[in-house]
């Protein structure tokens, strides 16, 4: 059995890959109990600068 043979079956599996992947990378995110850290995170660009950079 050579590869090519194999190449419909590989590409299924790809796509279920990322999608098991798609699906986690939501799941990891959107958990509750991530909110307070993901709330600090949006809120790093509006951060005053504290470091001193005009030596």
């Amino acid at each position: 059995m050579d590869l090519v043979a194999l190449q419909p079956l590989f590409s299924t599996l790809w796509v279920v890959w990322f999608f098991v992947l798609f699906i986690g990378i939501l799941l990891r995110t959107l958990a509750p109990s991530r909110k307070r850290e993901l709330e600090q995170d949006a809120h790093i660009p509006f951060r005053e600068d504290t470091s001193d950079r005009r030596r």
